[in-house]
């Protein structure tokens, strides 16, 4: 049976506009200029004998007939790309996308990707850092690693790791001329401040001073501030402040030494945690499965870690105030 189907680059553009109601927009993410994806949509609409838009002086609207071929289209569209990245990895294992957040992927997943390529060096891995919404049909990903609540529709969601967040900061300044021993030494140091707090609702410092009772000494909205959660670290290393760690993304400058906990209260934790976030038959292939296994696995032993240097922290700190060595 012969298919009565229209040229495919104007679908594709009249989809893209249709769905951003912006023909700039859609020439953005087909990568062509507005007047490539103008001329696709015209003919498209000659081709079918139909208006799909309403053209205003800045603006562009759906027909009733466009508004009705949306969804159909964007589904086809969909279904294509989903049949053909199907196509194109039947049996491939060597290569693998990883869509993660950037702070996680600088102050975690990084240092220790070399302990996968050690036990799978069959295995390309591609790591994408962004904290966009993924739609699996149209980018090109494996999985994602996710921070939020584990509700992702559509998508299985396993947790990965939970957070807590506590004071962290240089061990320079814990012999500076004022020396960290209780909140209220505040007073005397920058406060460094993580965005990403106020985005997701995570305890932020007027929270954590209000936690530890010093809210009434101590200014929280002193201080800095930094889009990024690696930068709050990064700041917090160089010496400019004490910030407020994730416990997940500060665990391993904790044990080089280059951050410590300035005091012996536990870190407060939140509600968002890290997860593994992928299609329903993303575990089909053998380097996806191999890499979620993997990471389950590194994060087991990285909590476990970070439980038992508090541990030892806190008994150092105890045993420094009854004057043991």
């Amino acid at each position: 049976m012969l298919r009565k189907i229209p040229p495919l680059n104007a679908i594709r553009a009249f989809e893209a506009a249709a769905r951003h109601l912006s023909f700039t927009h859609a020439a953005n993410e087909l990568n062509v200029t507005q007047a490539a994806v103008s001329h696709q949509v015209k003919a498209l609409e000659q081709w079918l004998g139909l208006p799909l838009f309403r053209r205003l002086n800045r603006a562009v609207s759906l027909t009733e007939e466009g508004a009705a071929y949306l969804p159909e289209v964007s589904l086809a569209l969909d279904g294509l790309a989903s049949a053909t990245s199907r196509l194109l990895r039947t049996g491939d294992s060597r290569s693998l996308t990883v869509t993660t957040l950037d702070s996680f992927a600088a102050q975690w997943l990084m240092p220790r990707l070399k302990h996968f390529r050690a036990l799978y060096p069959e295995i390309d891995v591609r790591i994408l850092p962004s904290d966009a919404p993924v739609d699996f049909n149209r980018h090109d990903v494996d999985m994602a690693i996710r921070y939020g609540c584990g509700s992702w529709p559509g998508l299985v969601a396993t947790k990965l790791m939970t957070e807590e967040i506590f004071p962290v900061c240089s061990p320079a300044l814990m012999r500076g001329p004022h020396p960290l021993r209780i909140p209220g030494d505040l007073i005397h140091h920058t406060l460094l401040h993580d965005d990403m707090c106020f985005e997701h609702g995570d305890v932020d410092w007027r929270t954590w001073l209000r936690t530890v009772g010093a809210d009434d000494a101590v200014d929280s909205d002193r201080g800095p501030f930094f889009g990024h959660s690696y930068l709050v670290i990064q700041a917090a290393i160089d010496g400019q402040g004490v910030a407020l760690g994730r416990g997940v993304l500060v665990t391993d400058a904790m044990s080089d030494g280059s951050l410590v906990r300035p005091f012996d209260s536990a870190g407060i934790p939140i509600e968002y945690a890290y997860y593994i976030v992928h299609p329903e038959d993303a575990m089909q292939r053998p380097s996806v499965a191999a890499f979620s296994d993997w990471l389950t696995e590194e994060a087991r032993v990285s909590q476990e870690n970070s439980n038992v240097e508090y541990t030892a922290f806190v008994e150092s700190i105890e045993n420094s105030e009854d004057g043991g060595g």
